[in-house]
């Protein structure tokens, strides 16, 4: 029996809504998928009428709305929060999801996939080239869900991804296929990855778990900067790389030139690249074949003890950590007691009781055991945050196992502070950041206080991009409001005094607040960091786009011709610099055509210097500054000007300046309020006059001597927050 689509459900719903939910309605299973709860409810429509739905439910408010209906209570409770009306109708974007999901999973015994039967592999690809479409064509061809019209972006589950139109969060699914000359069965684990810059680390954690990437390219736009990033991490890690070409449908595709563009770059022959079009199905069968032919399968020991790598994991309000896991040698069943290696070398070593296994369909699928070379769930009762630290490397506990090659840390390469808008709400905060941080290890997580706006934390992010979703996530999924300030980059300080050395422990200092910065008269110089970027235009555009970068303290490092028409430029420069708003500039220049992707290239000596805001002379840490001394003038200017607006005038004048240590680099005046203390005074001598207005300059001067400038909160979030430029997604 296939489920009835919501599309089918609304003629009875409209008939008697509430008749029809007050029905025999009951809760049939409910599953956990990345952020949504996915309850699967029973509605008995009449005598012998039987439909079934599935609601997306926020894990937040699971306890309220799912509560209730493990209690037998009516449908009605889950169905309240949909309804607007005595009629009001399910429809998609209200909580009602409209994909169609197979019935009762039939799960194939999974002994019968030996390692020699299963491919693991990834879809990698630049920006909005087709991953998730492709995705769900291949879930369709294999069965995991049904062909229907609400299959768009199925492993994208995120609220940001299906917003922004991105993924964002690397997602698994297991589908099963008969190879087509053979007529074996294998078990083939897809995961979807992020095509951003921002989610590198996304990407290189899912690659750990494959064999092979599917390497997809865009008919129309061809090869772009973060396709280039792709194929690198791919080779780097020896994966089997598979070129396929999308999009062949548009009536602009060209894959002649695109297959010649893959054979130029990256040295693979044209007659390899698989030309499909994910929208329309067309070839996509071919892939899969491909995969099963290309891909080596998983190595492994099936009779060693049990052991795995730890690639993903999500925090399930009622069951705790979920982790994705891709099983290296043995087996793992219900019941067995397992170990994470870093609580092994610990001196207290915890065991874990596995309470639930199984396969991603990509539903959730419970299965009695998962085998060496398969990807699926486990669930053992880790209810703290730092039990599932991923990369770690899970095994029996009743063996000692050598530990997986894990992950290389990532580097967070912007920095920013995050605070509650609301002290009282600091505990909620924190478990939120808490659980998001198990979802995106990649985060890096400090704490911090502010005279201003509170206790909080600094974070480090990959970049732009990366702190938008993260600051939108905690917004959609923890319901929580917070204060961002401004980004920065870290840097670092070589020092000279032997006092300083000796308290940092060495003489070189990262510098992620600029608070911290040393002075200069202690530090024999300074260094930022430094990124190589990829840019890939039309011809036509070089010219500006050159000098754009020049502009922004770019070295030209190389120019390549892909063709005819379009010039692949890479350039040496400070990361601070492309920090804001270079991307928006980028595509303004080049009509929206150039494509731009950076790697971290070290550090190089700057000169940069503190930037410090003074009110009446009293100098606001909150508002410190790191600048570049060229750009030290203009930063400042705009600053005071921010404040001048943001700050409310007082009884006496304030004066608003940016220092370098002692100069001023910039002033605004805030005017003080003035009585008229002439109005009484009519004709006569003018020295009556100029004695008056002298005695009110006296009493604003002692005002200012004593009185404080307050600051208030809004006008530092005015200062600090960042301007609303888009980040490129």
């Amino acid at each position: 029996m296939n489920y009835t689509y919501v599309e089918e459900l609304e003629g009875l719903l409209n008939r008697d809504t509430d008749k029809m939910v007050m029905a025999r309605g009951s809760l049939h299973s409910t599953m956990e998928i990345s952020s949504l709860m996915v309850v699967k409810l029973r509605l008995n429509v009449g005598p012998v009428e039987t439909v079934f739905i599935y609601l997306n439910v926020n894990p937040t408010a699971a306890q309220e709305e799912i509560a209730p209906l493990m209690l037998n209570t009516r449908a009605l409770l889950l169905l309240r929060p949909l309804r607007a009306g005595p009629r009001s109708r399910l429809r998609s974007g209200h909580g009602v999801s409209t994909r169609s999901y197979s019935d009762e999973a039939k799960v194939p015994d999974l002994s019968l996939f030996p390692m020699e039967r299963i491919r693991n592999f990834s879809i990698v690809a630049h920006v909005d080239h087709g991953k998730s479409t492709l995705a769900d064509r291949l879930l369709e061809i294999t069965g995991a869900i049904q062909p229907s019209s609400g299959n768009k972006q199925v492993l994208d589950t995120l609220q940001v991804e299906r917003e922004r139109g991105i993924t964002v969060k690397a997602q698994t699914a297991t589908l099963f296929h008969s190879h087509a000359h053979t007529r074996h069965a294998y078990m083939l684990n897809l995961i979807d990855t992020p095509g951003h810059v921002d989610f590198n680390y996304e990407v290189s954690r899912s690659l750990a778990a494959c064999q092979g990437v599917l390497l997809l390219v865009d008919a129309n736009e061809g090869i772009q900067a973060q396709t280039v990033a792709n194929f690198y991490l791919a080779f780097e890690a020896e994966l089997a790389i598979i070129p396929v070409i999308n999009k062949i449908d548009l009536k602009a595709a060209d894959p002649d030139r695109v297959a010649a563009e893959i054979e130029k770059l990256f040295d693979i022959p044209a007659s390899d690249c698989i030309r499909v079009s994910a929208k329309l199905g067309t070839n996509v069968e071919q892939i899969l074949e491909a995969v099963i032919d290309r891909i080596p399968p998983p190595r492994g020991d099936a009779t060693a003890p049990f052991r795995a790598l730890l690639f993903a994991s999500e925090f399930d309000s009622f069951r705790g950590a979920v982790a994705r896991v891709m099983v290296r040698d043995g087996a793992v069943s219900r019941g067995d007691r397992v170990r994470t290696h870093s609580s092994s070398t610990s001196s207290r070593p915890r065991d874990y009781e596995v309470s639930d296994i199984g396969l991603l369909l990509p539903l959730p699928t419970p299965t009695a055991t998962l085998y060496a070379g398969q990807v699926g769930y486990l669930v053992c009762g880790m209810r703290q945050v730092t039990e599932a630290q991923v990369g770690d490397t899970l095994h029996s506990a009743a063996h000692e196992v050598e530990p997986l090659p894990g992950f290389k840390p990532s580097k967070p390469m912007v920095f920013a502070g995050m605070f509650p808008s609301d002290q009282s709400e600091y505990t909620s905060l924190r478990s939120a950041l808490e659980r998001l941080t198990l979802r995106d290890s990649s985060v890096s997580v400090q704490r911090e206080s502010s005279a201003a706006l509170g206790a909080g934390w600094r974070l480090g992010f990959l970049g732009l991009l990366h702190l938008d979703v993260f600051q939108q996530r905690l917004e959609q999924e923890y319901n929580t409001s917070v204060i961002l300030t401004a980004p920065t980059v870290p840097y670092r300080a070589v020092l000279t005094s032997p006092r300083l050395i000796k308290e940092h422990g060495s003489a070189d200092v990262m510098v992620l607040n600029p608070c911290e910065l040393p002075d200069r008269s202690v530090v024999s110089h300074y260094l930022e960091p430094m990124i190589t970027g990829t840019i890939i235009t039309p011809d036509a555009h070089m010219g500006a786009i050159m000098k754009l970068c020049q502009e922004r303290r770019g070295t030209q490092v190389d120019v390549l011709y892909m063709d005819g028409a379009r010039v692949m430029l890479r350039y040496r420069m400070p990361l601070c610099e492309v920090l804001v708003d270079f991307y928006d500039i980028l595509k303004s220049l080049s009509s929206g055509y150039a494509s731009f992707d950076y790697e971290e290239a070290g550090y190089e000596p700057v000169d940069i210097v503190r930037m410090d805001v003074m009110l009446n002379g009293k100098p606001v840490e909150e508002l410190t500054n790191i600048v570049h001394r060229d750009k030290a003038h203009l930063v400042g200017k705009e600053m005071c000007i921010r404040l001048r607006d943001s700050i409310p005038r007082q009884m006496f004048e304030v004066a608003i300046q940016a220092t370098i240590g002692s100069k001023v680099i910039a002033r605004e005046t805030i005017k003080a309020f003035r009585k008229n203390v002439l109005a009484k005074c009519y004709g006569g001598d003018i020295s009556r006059k100029m004695k008056l207005l002298k005695r009110q300059a006296e009493g604003k001067k002692r005002m200012r001597e004593v009185g404080g400038v307050p600051v208030p909160r809004g006008a530092v979030i005015a200062v600090l927050t960042r301007s609303p430029a888009r980040s490129p997604d």
